[in-house]
């Protein structure tokens, strides 16, 4: 894997963002997190840029949507992080990817067909997240 860090400039948002990704070619990455800017870019997302005149990528257009489901929840205070860490854990064993941004703020990347109902289990281990909905 060609992995680079690359900046990318969100014109609607109009703010910059540094992202690790895959170089697929000269201006095709492939998403190996998620981004916090842009709920659209999650693990596994393909996408084309150009880049602007200060030399900063821009995203053109998705080519290829991510093969995972994604969700984003706000974490409580009322939890420590190890008991977060249980239900990221075991969806990183089974193939999925659990990602926590500025300490609050997780995403999570469930493969299709997951053996679990992740709502049933954040319930069960009385996580009380709030999900995050566009």
């Amino acid at each position: 894997m060609n992995e680079v860090e690359i900046k990318v400039y969100y014109k609607e948002e109009k703010v910059t963002t540094n992202l690790y990704v895959e170089q697929l070619s000269e201006n095709k990455f492939r998403m190996i997190d998620n981004d916090f800017c842009n709920p659209k870019l999650t693990l596994g997302t393909e996408f084309e840029t150009t880049v602007n005149e200060k030399g900063i990528y821009e995203v053109e257009r998705i080519t290829k949507e991510s093969e995972f489901i994604t969700r984003r929840f706000r974490l409580t205070p009322k939890h420590k992080e190890s008991d977060y860490r249980i239900l990221g854990e075991e969806l990183t064993k089974r193939g999925g990817f659990w990602q926590v941004d500025i300490g609050s703020l997780a995403t999570i990347n469930i493969p299709k067909g997951f053996e679990f109902d992740i709502d049933k289990v954040i319930k069960e281990l009385d996580l009380k997240l709030v999900e995050i909905t566009e």
